[in-house]
Parts: structure tokens; sequence; C-alpha cells
């Protein structure tokens, strides 16, 4: 067995299992980030935006202007719902890290729920487009729908929910308004702790310690695909929406899907000797996957907002 040496009294296993084994302090698996699709089913074709306005709404067509109408409608519900509320609304510049700015009013919000600010920025966007057509036996015109794509506002509303903590849904303000949910397991988790007085030592993002490690370990287990969706129906009914009442009672609802998910592996180690060893054995254990022609250095010097020449974040 190949050994790391350090100081008189400590000898540490050079095998990544034994490792893992015999200084792992704390593990836990849970759901990280999630990045959901939000949108209306029926609406992502065209026979249903077709069947939205004329067979649902009593349209004689269904038209970029009746989608226009709406659109003016729901921004200035989002507008109203702000100004009621006395939320901030910010309007995101080209460069700016979301996450910061969120980061930032956040530490400001004193509430256990509620609506943190609301950011605005342009975005591309599927949408759905008016196209004339001709009718060849009559040849009279009508309107058609047909998906393109265009520069539109979205607004993000960041929030902070009692049972999972900081999320955000961001919608598209034009037809068919489709959104996405965002939200994180490692935040969930500790919401849920905290109800049931359960101690731990968080880090930005997961856990340092826990004291009832298998505890922790069921509630991150606990977060199912019912209690997602029991959380944007939850906010779906407290936000603005873009469609009506009566629209949501005929079945016009919004459905989930997974666009991004990140799964997390935390392993804490005893200390950070035993993690330098466990870095150097698995690099030295994978040198050969892969067959690389040549192993390198990144950065082999330290890398400051000082160093020349540039460098992208990963």
């Amino acid at each position: 067995m190949q050994t790391l040496s350090a100081g008189a009294n400590m000898n540490l296993s050079r095998n990544v299992s034994e490792i893992i084994r015999e200084h792992v302090t704390l593990e836990v698996e849970s759901i990280d980030r999630m990045y959901l699709n939000v949108y209306q089913p029926q609406l992502q074709r065209d026979l249903g935006v077709v069947g939205f306005f004329r067979y649902h709404r009593g349209q004689q067509f269904a038209s970029s202007v009746l989608m226009a109408e709406m659109t003016r409608a729901f921004v200035a519900s989002i507008e109203a719902f702000a100004e009621a509320q006395e939320i901030p609304v910010v309007t995101f510049q080209k460069g700016q890290r979301k996450d910061d700015i969120a980061a930032g009013y956040r530490a400001k919000f004193a509430k256990d729920e509620g609506v943190v600010f609301i950011g605005k920025a342009q975005e591309k966007a599927a949408v759905w487009r008016t196209e004339k057509r001709v009718h060849q036996p009559s040849g009279a015109t009508y309107p058609w729908q047909v998906r393109s794509t265009a520069m539109v506002n979205h607004y993000y509303l960041y929030a902070q929910d009692r049972d999972f903590g900081p999320f955000f849904i961001k919608f598209c303000s034009y037809f068919p308004y489709n959104a996405k949910l965002c939200l994180n397991g490692h935040e969930y988790a500790k919401q849920q702790l905290q109800q049931k007085g359960v101690e731990f030592s968080p880090p930005d993002n997961g856990f340092l310690s826990c004291p009832d490690a298998r505890r922790m370990q069921r509630t991150c287990d606990g977060l199912s695909a019912e209690k997602i969706d029991q959380l944007l129906r939850k906010w779906l009914r407290r936000l603005p929406h873009p469609f009506s009442k009566a629209d949501r009672q005929a079945g016009w609802l919004y459905d989930i899907s997974i666009l991004q998910a990140e799964f997390s592996l935390t392993q804490v180690l005893d200390r950070p000797l035993t993690g330098r060893a466990f870095f150097e054995e698995v690099i030295h254990e994978n040198l050969d996957l892969g067959n690389p022609g040549q192993v390198q250095l990144i950065f082999n010097r330290r890398v400051t907002k000082r160093t020349p020449g540039v460098f992208a974040r990963g």
C-alpha cells in the first residue's frame, strides 16, 4: 500500500477508496440545482394556438394582435404587482451576473416568504407569429400561426419560499408565455432541517457537518416531483399570471419538464491534508484515462486580477 508521510505521527493511505472510507466525516447525496421548463403543452403547436383563440376564446382567427393584447395585460399586471407590494424592479445590464445581484437583494430580505425583487432582461425566445396564407380554391387570404424567434422582455421573479428557500421563475412576456423555474435541492434541505430543529453547518451551497447525517439524507431524498409541482402551483396562484382565471378553469394549465439537473455528492474530509492526498491519488489513477499524449498544468503560476492575459470563467 502506498502512503503519504505527513509528520512523525500521521500516515495517510493514498488509495482513493481507503481515504473515502477512513477519512470522510460527512457524506450526503442531493439534488443540487434544477432548471425546469414551465410551458403550456397545447400551445407548443400551431393547431393548439388556433384552438385556444378560436374555440376557447371565441375569436374568428388566431392573430398576433390578440397575442399583443395579452402581453400588454400581463406586463401591466407585473408592474402593478410590483408597485402594490413595493417590490424592487431591476433592469439587468449586459455583462451583469444575475446571481450576484440576487445575492445582494436576498441579503436584505427579512421575510421568511415573498418576492425579493423582479429582474427584467431582453432575451431571445420562441414565439408565434401570424403569417398570411392563401386558400387556393377561393383565393381568399387567412392568417396562420408559424413558430419563430424574437428578442423579447423576460421577467425574473426572485422569491423566497418557506419550504424551498430561494428560487426564481422567469416568464417570457410574449405568447405562449413559456417560463423557467430554477430551484436548489440544498436550499430545500436547509429549510426543512431548520423547521425540524436539526443542527447543521452549511457552506454557500451544500453541507459541512450535521450530527444526524441519516436524517439529513432522508430530507434530501424527500425532494420529489410532486413537491416541486406543488411549489410551482403555489406561486402561480400568487404571482401575476399571463392566462386569465377562465383560461385556467378551462384546462389551459402549465406543465413542467426538466431542462437541466445537477446532482451533488458531498464528502467532507477530516482535514485539509487528507484532501490533498485524495486529489493527488485521483490524478495519479487517471493519468492514463483516454491515453493522453501530454499532461500539463493549465496555470503554472498564481492568477489574480492583475495577471496579464485573457481568462474565461468556467
